[in-house]
């Protein structure tokens, strides 16, 4: 293991020179790849369809080829289910990753070609570590196993040449040799369907494995080491795993959740280090310790661009390039990559906080944000706001999602907070009045609304049943993996979803 474990420090350590070379040229990078992408699918039916071959520079392909989301590229995308090729990328797509983005009902199947793979998520994956083996030179992160927590690992077919399932079946099916040696549990644990049987079954294995990383939703590994510390009688989590050092965090906001991460790794060696990747590609990690903000990946085969929420609802909406960007303004990520998406608009909005370095932060969605009486709340803002309080009150959050009340005959709008707590706060009054203060304090929109209770009124903040959110989710079949509850919504229809079953929940 030592052995193996050297050579692997030996192996990311040597990496370093090409990291830093996409770091500190991130423009070349960036006009190097669009060259590529437009010369390389010239001859698809997309590139013929917006005449690729023209293309001289990107404000060309921004005039030419609209915006797209899933739905504008289903007329693309169904010919590859059909069987054919060469329709959105050059190369064969052999597989599509399934996703919903945050919880809904309609499935969408994601392109993945075999070049994104290894080029976007493989290589993503090993600069993080690269750069968490430059920060902490002394670390003994290859001397144990890597905890991962996914979804589903079954893959489906679905023509002669294409499968389909979610991103980490395909990750894992296609994990190189080094990938494979660092992460538990086994293929025949990660393959089992029934997400229940498969938290028992990893909790059971990982408590005698030497740990020293894991990475995953906080939600789900949350669930898993709470298991593991019924399980073990411990007192903690560093009683059990006493070599850990590092979480690898994605797919929501930690905010909510550093609290209780410390509090079951009470170890000042334990490192939480973010990352910002999707079925649609890999697109940030952190570089430093204690940062709370990423590097924006730009030389793993996504060219990017930035459209200002203001832009947003207009008739031609105008994208900015990398070199263009401000820090501190809300930008849509508008993506193209080596598997056909073309100027995609991913749904996430994101600042930039850094420009040399490009670093940014993630602060919400486009569509989950609540905007229903001009108070342009966004995900970052509820997160921020409700961390804050939770370490006031002393309380944790396991999860939570807040919807707007409308109007009526007799008083104004409002939000309405449902969240579920590991433990609830003592005074809820007062719970609900530091979070609106706290949300006023971060969101100017939000407070102007607030003024003299004139626009909003008080919020409505109701704590439900701990597990509530976790039995919406298994009526949706989303339960475990990287499924999410959506945190915020400009109508009330996944919070009435909530309330009813809690209802029922009352008469049982």
């Amino acid at each position: 293991m030592q052995l193996a474990a050297r050579a692997l420090n030996y192996h990311f350590r040597s990496r370093l020179p090409k990291v830093q070379q996409w770091i500190h040229r991130p423009i070349p990078c960036q006009q190097h790849l669009w060259t590529y992408l437009c010369y390389a699918a010239r001859n698809t039916n997309f590139g013929k369809t917006y005449h690729f071959n023209s293309l001289k520079k990107p404000e060309q392909f921004a005039q030419m080829v609209p915006l797209q989301d899933y739905e504008s590229l289903k007329t693309f995308i169904q010919p590859i289910f059909d069987g054919q090729q060469n329709v959105l990328w050059h190369s064969d797509i052999r597989y599509f990753a399934k996703s919903s983005g945050t919880t809904a009902d309609k499935s969408k199947y994601i392109p993945i070609s075999t070049r994104q793979l290894y080029e976007n998520h493989f290589k993503a994956s090993s600069d993080i570590l690269t750069l968490y083996i430059t920060a902490n030179p002394q670390s003994q992160l290859f001397e144990g196993k890597g905890v991962v927590v996914g979804g589903s690992s079954q893959l489906n077919p679905l023509n002669q040449k294409a499968m389909y399932g979610d991103l980490s079946a395909i990750l894992s099916h296609n994990m190189p040799s080094i990938g494979r040696y660092l992460r538990t549990p086994s293929v025949d644990i990660a393959l089992l369907p029934n997400w229940e049987e498969k938290l028992e079954r990893t909790a059971n294995l990982v408590i005698r494995q030497k740990i020293t990383q894991m990475a995953g939703v906080p939600t789900w590994l949350l669930v898993l080491l709470r298991r593991i510390i019924t399980n073990t009688k411990a007192e903690n989590m560093s009683e059990v795993w006493r070599d850990f050092e590092l979480y690898l965090h994605g797919g929501v906001s930690f905010a909510p959740y550093r609290q209780q991460f410390e509090q079951l790794f009470p170890s000042e060696k334990v490192q939480y280090w973010q990352t910002y990747n999707a079925s649609e590609g890999f697109f940030g990690i952190q570089d430093q310790p204690q940062r709370e903000d990423m590097l924006l990946l730009v030389n793993h085969d996504i060219y990017y661009e930035f459209l200002p929420m203001s832009e947003i609802n207009a008739p031609n909406p105008r994208t900015l390039q990398l070199h263009e960007v401000e820090m501190g303004v809300n930008y849509a990520l508008v993506i193209s990559n080596t598997s056909g998406l073309w100027r995609y608009m991913l749904g996430d909005t994101i600042q930039f906080t850094t420009l040399c370095p490009y670093r940014i932060k993630v602060t919400g969605r486009t569509k989950h944000y609540i905007n229903a009486f001009g108070e342009e709340v966004m995900v970052d803002n509820t997160d921020q706001a409700l961390a804050q309080v939770a370490k006031k009150h002393q309380v944790a959050v396991r999860d939570y999602t807040v919807a707007p009340c409308y109007f009526d005959d007799t008083q104004n709008g409002a939000h309405e907070w449902l969240i579920a707590f590991e433990q609830e706060p003592k005074d809820m009054e007062q719970f609900a009045t530091d979070l609106d203060y706290a949300l006023q304090q971060i969101n100017s929109d939000y407070e102007a609304k607030r003024f003299k209770d004139i626009a909003m009124r008080m919020p409505t903040v109701r704590a439900v049943p701990s597990n509530i959110f976790e039995q919406w989710l298994r009526q949706k079949n989303k339960l475990g993996g990287q499924n999410k509850v959506p945190r915020l919504s400009n109508d009330r229809q996944f919070l009435e979803q909530i309330l009813t079953i809690w209802k029922e929940a009352d008469k049982l």
